[in-house]
């Protein structure tokens, strides 16, 4: 191979540089290589530096072009010592996974090719069909050809779901909302919790359904959807002239990993003739493993799922996934194929593009398909099911220990749990566990979130990295606990 072929030449206003791609490229595998090996040593987070913050901030745009040497050092130097810490096995905040080394070096690959997975004869087009069916496999959901894609995530997924539902209503009383609209329609009613995420409602709010219309159902004590306050508010809403059109349960709550009964509630959809959506962006795939898949029985009766990749498969984001029973539903609420567009080399299937809201799509499929390649379903559900496994001793844990307390049982890999030595108040109490989250952050040993539950506050550790060990978790409970007992004195004083 000459010198001539394994270069790029580059132009910037005037001025040629030849850059060595191949020399960069190896430069920033070492680099990501040295990150990821690292990053267990590192503190988990920690703040920036406001002078190194205000900088990035206030990057000038440049007038002339850098070489890659010159801007790989700068990711080098500026930006990656300043990661979000999700890497970290110490880290349980929020639902954000470390990465999978297979699909970070997919995501290169995917990159270089830079197709738009809409639609035609190329590659990225048949694995994304290939994908869609081994996570539907995964999780146990049926798979015609071609119900289901890939998208940013289970936020977008949600609003490619609910639209089909939205749309097979209206059809079934003999209305067009692709031609007439929502005005004259009679008004649509979809029953939620309060543990339902928020994309649900933003997904019900710019479909046009209007967030009063989706009622909030009581749960149980859990967090499971209550099956009776459901019957009951669908019996309201269709008394007085509404129409219900959807269901909305959880396998797996952001709040404390509740999965909720979906056999009778998929009984009860099939009674209303309501549309069936699984909230599964996080928790779907804790059906992989054996000790709880028990929780998911009836998941497959839905009529979509929505889950992400990029969350418990630890797929670089971004990568969610919109899951269907019957392709048409979307088929009909999406298609739209301009004569430019027209590809008979497309097939029966069409472009992805008529099953969904994008028309330009990045090549997500490959970082999905390493990512699970590389383990193979069994090494997936290994890896999902230590998760769980630490949960539950993270569970005992807390429970064990009489200055903390354990909010909610442990169903998935979310451990809800509060900071509550003896002795203080509650209003104290709720003060502290608010304000504790952030300051475990600071520390940088563990990473850990809060939220809020049946109107208290509390943390929650949520486990989605299978290296994180024994030993993390009792580092947790002690910056907890260490970091409590500073706010407490310092309130105390106050």
């Amino acid at each position: 191979m000459t010198d001539a072929s394994r270069t790029d030449t580059t132009s910037s206003t005037g001025d040629h540089r030849t850059d060595d791609f191949r020399t960069a490229a190896r430069a920033t595998a070492e680099l990501v290589s040295d990150y990821l090996a690292e990053l267990p040593g590192r503190p988990v987070w920690q703040p920036m530096d406001p002078a190194e913050r205000q900088s990035l901030l206030e990057l000038e745009l440049p007038e002339h072009g850098a070489d890659l040497a010159e801007l790989l050092k700068v990711i080098a130097e500026r930006v990656m010592p300043a990661p979000m810490g999700n890497g970290n096995p110490r880290f349980f905040g929020w639902v954000n996974s470390a990465p999978q080394p297979a699909g970070v070096l997919a995501t290169l690959a995917a990159s270089a090719m830079n197709p738009s997975s809409a639609g035609g004869d190329h590659a990225d087009v048949h694995l994304e069909r290939a994908v869609v069916r081994w996570i539907a496999e995964l999780v146990g959901f049926p798979h015609p050809a071609g119900a289901g894609l890939l998208t940013s995530g289970t936020s977008m997924a949600t609003i490619v779901c609910l639209a089909a539902a939205r749309g097979r209503a209206a059809r079934r009383i003999g209305w067009d909302v692709r031609e007439q609209g929502l005005s004259g329609l009679p008004p649509l009613v979809g029953y939620v919790t309060g543990e339902t995420h928020s994309c649900v409602r933003k997904a019900a709010e710019l479909l046009g359904l209007g967030s009063r219309h989706l009622r909030t159902v009581a749960t149980d004590a859990d967090g499971h959807l209550d099956l009776a306050a459901l019957r009951a508010a669908i019996a309201e809403d269709r008394a007085a002239g509404r129409l219900p059109f959807l269901v909305v349960a959880s396998a797996g709550t952001v709040g404390t990993g509740a999965v909720d009964p979906f056999d009778p509630i998929a009984d009860l959809c099939a009674e209303e003739e309501l549309w069936l959506h699984v909230d599964g962006a996080y928790g779907a795939f804790g059906a992989l493993d054996p000790v709880i898949a028990h929780l998911y029985a009836g998941m497959d009766r839905a009529d979509s799922l929505a889950l992400d990749p990029h969350k418990w498969l630890g797929v670089p984001v971004d990568c969610g996934c919109a899951l269907v029973r019957d392709p048409e539903e979307l088929r009909s609420t999406f298609s739209l194929v301009p004569s430019y567009l027209r590809d008979e080399a497309a097939g029966a299937l069409g472009w992805f593009s008529e099953y969904g809201t994008e028309q330009t799509r990045p090549f997500r499929s490959l970082k999905v398909w390493a990512s699970i390649a590389h383990r193979g379903r069994a090494g997936v559900a290994a890896d999902i099911a230590r998760c769980t496994e630490l949960a539950r001793t993270l569970g005992e844990l807390v429970a064990a220990d009489p200055e903390l307390e354990l909010v909610a049982p442990v169903e998935t890999s979310i451990v809800a749990f509060r900071y509550r030595p003896a002795g203080i108040d509650e209003k104290r109490l709720d003060t502290v566990n608010k304000e504790l989250p952030v300051a475990v952050q600071l520390r940088g040993r563990v990473f850990v979130t809060g939220a809020l539950h049946r109107g208290r506050e509390m943390l929650r550790a949520c486990l989605l990295n299978a290296a994180t060990t024994e030993a993390d978790l009792r580092l947790l409970l002690e910056e907890v606990r260490s970091a409590g007992a500073e706010l407490t004195a310092r309130r105390g004083t106050e």
